[in-house]
């Protein structure tokens, strides 16, 4: 078993750390503190080599806060709290664009964590940007403009909201494109770049409009990490600081993650 020490070396120079030399399994307080602190300086962490079953990030997960679920997702049997995530082909998939997890809920999850069980050997990678740097490094004039902006988000029972069509959804929460992280402060846009996004005040194709001018900024290379899953990975990421995008390009192969999600508080 690995020593309880901790190494860290950055993933990118923008966003993500890698944590090395840590086993998850049975943190004491002091270096459970260490990784939040890393987890909210660095928006996402990676730990490699982990191979957390269900049990293990259940109770890994439990010590992050409250645990968000998911709706319309179906646990596994014994852990009310874990969903397993598996490969349901690429029309099937509703993770593939730019987004912050469950923004359609009116208190949408803090963080999000991954355990990887079954990887592809090549292609289902994940991406994520800094929303940090996305709004610190807007223009003058397009800052104005987000601090004054709320989005409206939409769902559908069959969550088909990537394709662009809101038509049969409904408006279920709506939140400001500029949020207060709750526990360091920072402002960070916060935004879905999703086609059925409704910005209050304009119109439809406005919204597009703006949200793509947004979604081009915000997701630029400089501010991206795109990691590549191994089994046993276990990543985190931080929704209020952060957002991601799921590659599907490994047609129908197996893949399996475990997902803990935990609730966070009503975005400002």
């Amino acid at each position: 078993m690995r020593a309880n020490t901790m190494t860290m070396r950055p993933l990118t120079g923008s966003i993500g750390a890698e944590i090395l030399d840590l086993d998850l399994r049975g943190l004491d307080d002091t270096r459970f503190a260490d990784i939040r602190q890393a987890f909210l300086d660095n928006c996402m962490l990676v730990f490699r080599d982990q191979h957390l079953n269900a049990a293990d990030l259940t109770e890994f997960g439990h010590r992050w806060g409250e645990t968000f679920h998911t709706p319309h997702a179906t646990p596994l049997d014994g852990f009310p709290d874990t969903i397993a995530i598996r490969n349901r082909g690429k029309a099937g998939t509703t993770t593939e664009y730019w987004h912050t997890d469950s923004v359609f809920s009116p208190r949408p999850p803090a963080l999000s964590i991954l355990a990887a069980q079954t990887v592809p050997p090549a292609g289902g990678d994940t991406m994520f940007a800094n929303q940090y740097l996305a709004y610190e490094t807007l223009s003058p004039g397009l800052r104005a403009l987000a601090e004054t902006l709320r989005a409206g988000y939409y769902r559908t029972a069959s969550m088909g909201r990537v394709m662009g069509d809101a038509s049969s959804a409904v408006k279920t929460a709506d939140h400001p494109v500029v949020r207060t992280h709750p526990e360091t402060g920072r402002k960070a846009l916060y935004l879905s770049y999703d086609p059925t996004v409704r910005l209050e005040g304009f119109s439809e194709s406005e919204s597009r409009a703006i949200v793509a001018l947004f979604a081009a900024h915000a997701t630029q290379p400089a501010f991206c990490y795109r990691h590549r899953w191994q089994p046993g990975d276990v990543v985190m990421w931080d929704n209020r600081s952060a957002v991601h995008f799921a590659v599907h390009d490994y047609g129908e192969q197996e893949r399996l993650h475990f997902r803990m999600t935990i609730a966070g508080d009503v975005p400002r």
